[in-house]
């Protein structure tokens, strides 16, 4: 995948407001715990201006996020390098701020994740590249990630669309009909003898999901280059998401590399080092 500098998608705003949702901390009471000025923290929500390194810790620790990996959001410290896959191509979904992705088997078939935006750019993304088009895989019911999916379907009718049965009224109830219910760890064949398997990883909405192929997970908003989704599911939470991407993400092996919704590529690996949201997590298995 050749792609520009992305930068992150959250800032150090967007984490400390995640983090103080997700423990149900308002800002008069992590004021009180950490003993900073509750209208600094304010001003740091609205991206007005950041901590500094011992702040950011302080924060942190208040918020069962990584005080070191924190510190490094705030200063800017950390970007992860390009991450580069042949067999990966990324497009911009305007007007939507989110990645699009087709992924290529070895034998060119290609697999489209979660069609979203102007329908005259997706298709001809997939025009342009002569794709022999197998799935159409959909990470979850925002429709950021997938409002293009009608069109997609009726340009492309011989492509299966996957998508978890928790999310899938989002796309209406003729296409719906017509979806592969999303079951957690089934394989989907894919070209000859490529495997894509599907996660169920709920939290940013219930029926959210992950796709691996071929060392590479698309990871829809569940987990972004330093950050998580936010919870907006009607069951599922932030415990949730943060469970989904302990249990089925760090296990993979480190140099899997993490195609987000938003922002940059990264890697397993990366984010266990630098995610502020695992604090002490250990390295998972050697890539």
């Amino acid at each position: 995948m050749n792609d520009e500098t992305l930068p992150l998608e959250d800032t150090f705003g967007d984490d400390l407001r995640k983090a103080m949702i997700g423990n149900r901390i308002d800002a008069a009471r992590l004021a009180r715990s950490t003993g900073i000025d509750e209208r600094s923290i304010a001003a740091w929500l609205k991206d007005d201006g950041v901590a500094d390194d011992a702040r950011a810790r302080t924060l942190a620790s208040a918020l069962r996020l990584d005080p070191d990996k924190l510190a490094d959001i705030a200063a800017g410290r950390w970007h992860p390098p390009p991450v580069e896959r042949s067999n990966v191509r990324r497009h911009g979904q305007h007007p939507h701020p989110s990645n699009g992705y087709v992924t290529i088997s070895a034998d060119g078939r290609a697999a489209l994740i979660d069609p979203a935006g102007r329908t005259e750019n997706l298709l001809r993304v997939l025009s342009d590249g002569r794709y022999e088009l197998d799935y159409v895989l959909i990470t979850h019911k925002h429709a950021d990630h997938c409002d293009a999916a009608a069109a997609v379907a009726q340009r492309y009718p011989q492509a299966q669309i996957v998508m978890h049965p928790l999310d899938v009224a989002a796309l209406g109830p003729a296409l719906a009909k017509r979806t592969r219910p999303l079951v957690d760890g089934e394989d989907l064949p894919f070209g000859k003898e490529g495997r894509i398997q599907a996660l169920h990883t709920p939290g940013h909405t219930d029926g959210s999901a992950c796709f691996l192929f071929d060392a590479n997970l698309f990871t829809g908003d569940t987990l972004f280059a330093g950050s998580v989704g936010g919870a907006f599911g009607d069951r599922s939470t932030y415990g949730d998401i943060l469970a989904s991407i302990r249990g089925k993400i760090f296990t993979l092996p480190e140099a899997t590399a993490i195609m987000p919704g938003h922002g940059p590529p990264t890697t397993v690996g990366l984010e266990l080092q630098h995610n502020p949201f695992f604090a002490g997590d250990a390295a998972g298995p050697a890539g």
